[in-house]
């Protein structure tokens, strides 16, 4: 296994360690913060993965596919937590909920027909929008309440518009 796997599978490995200190009743706001720091290198991995894969050619099926859903799990579980805590709107979650389970649908239909289908430039944005948009709620800090609010707009907005380009670009694996 190469170090971009290895790393997209220690963003796996770092996702109960986030949930844990961001949903334990701790004393004070330290506990967010570790939350906050072991999210923060969890997308950064997202982005060192992708970077060694491509400038070392490194790049596996297994990478084009467990990568994305590192991505997935590590934001779904954000939001599942931060909508518990009541930091984030359910519907932006639901929104953001429903686009992964299509996508991840889409691509199990097109391995079936051997077809690996990696993240566009659009999802990339998305990503790191929705990674922004959760450290930005960890924090939770009074004055960024509009920013917040801000970035949970763009962030809908992205979802929804890359859902669409993917499902576009992509229709050709829905025809038999």
């Amino acid at each position: 296994m190469n170090l971009p796997n290895r790393l997209t599978l220690l963003r796996v490995i770092m996702i109960p360690f986030f949930i844990f200190f961001l949903m334990f009743p701790f004393e004070g706001a330290w506990a967010r913060y570790v939350a906050l720091a072991i999210f923060a290198l969890a997308s950064f991995t997202d982005f060192l993965d992708g970077y060694i894969a491509r400038k070392k050619n490194l790049v596996t099926n297994f990478g084009k596919f467990m990568d994305p859903l590192a991505d997935k799990l590590l934001v779904c579980s954000a939001l599942i937590c931060l909508l518990s805590l009541g930091d984030i709107n359910v519907y932006v979650v639901l929104i953001i909920i429903f686009r992964d389970f299509i996508i991840s649908g889409f691509r199990l239909i097109a391995a079936e027909k051997g077809v690996v289908i990696a993240a566009n430039w659009w999802g990339k944005i998305k990503t790191v929008m929705q990674m922004v948009m959760v450290m930005s709620l960890i924090l939770s800090l009074p004055f960024m309440f509009y920013i917040n609010i801000g970035l949970q707009v763009v962030v809908v907005f992205l979802t929804v518009y890359s859902l669409c380009d993917y499902v576009i670009r992509n229709r050709a694996v829905l025809k038999d």
